[in-house]
C-alpha cells in the first residue's frame, strides 16, 4: 500500500509540474519547455500502470470501497497529465492561438522558464537558500531535473550542481539575471 500511495503522490507532482510546464510553453511558445512536457507525460503514464496494476494484482491490502477511489485518483490524475500534454501540443504544432487568449497570456507578470547549470556556474554547488535567488533576482526553482530524477518544489537545502536543469518562475526581467549565474564564470 505504502509504495503505491507514493506513487499516486508522484503521479500527482509530476502532472501539476506538467500543467505548470505547458502553460509557460503555451505563454512564451517554447518548444524546449512544450518537449519536457512529452518527457513528463511518460513518467506518469508508467506510474498509472503501475498503481492499476497493483489494484489488479490485489497487491494494495484495502477494502473495494478505497481501492475504487484510489483507482479513480490515478484515473484523474492521468487525465490532469494529458491535459496538460494537449496545451504543449498546441505549442509544437505551431497552432496559433485566438488573439484574445494570447492577450491574456501575454499580460502575466510572471513567467516559467528552463535552464540547464554550467559547471563552474555561480549555482554550480550552492543550495537554493544560499543561490539567494528568490531575494536577488526574483526567481523561484519550481523543480530541478537531475539526470532522469525530479526534485518538485525542492526545499532550499537542495544543492544545485552543473548539468542539472532548472524550471524557475519569476518576473519576466529576471531571466537575464538567472543567464548570468547558470554559465561557467
Amino acid at each position: 500500500m505504502k509504495e503505491a500511495e507514493e506513487e499516486l503522490l508522484e503521479m500527482k507532482d509530476t502532472s501539476e509540474l506538467m500543467l505548470g510546464l505547458a502553460y509557460s510553453s503555451l505563454l512564451y511558445q517554447n518548444k524546449a519547455i512544450a518537449k519536457e512536457v512529452f518527457k513528463l507525460e511518460n513518467k506518469v503514464d508508467q506510474l498509472h500502470g503501475s498503481i492499476i496494476s497493483k489494484i489488479l494484482e490485489n497487491e494494495i491490502d484495502i477494502d473495494p470501497d478505497r481501492k475504487l477511489i484510489f483507482f479513480k485518483m490515478a484515473d484523474s490524475i492521468e487525465r490532469f497529465a494529458d491535459a496538460a500534454l494537449d496545451i504543449a501540443d498546441v505549442v509544437l504544432r505551431d497552432i496559433e492561438l485566438h488573439p484574445v487568449i494570447k492577450q491574456s497570456l501575454q499580460e502575466s507578470d510572471e513567467f516559467m522558464v528552463r535552464k540547464q547549470i554550467k559547471k563552474g556556474s555561480y549555482l554550480d554547488g550552492k543550495t537554493l537558500e544560499e543561490s539567494k535567488m528568490g531575494t536577488k533576482i526574483g526567481m523561484k526553482v519550481i523543480a530541478v531535473r537531475r539526470g532522469k530524477n525530479w526534485a518538485y518544489g525542492p526545499d532550499k537545502t537542495l544543492e544545485l550542481k552543473g548539468g542539472d536543469v532548472i524550471f524557475a518562475s519569476g518576473p519576466r526581467d529576471s531571466e537575464k539575471h538567472l543567464n548570468k549565474w547558470i554559465k561557467k564564470r
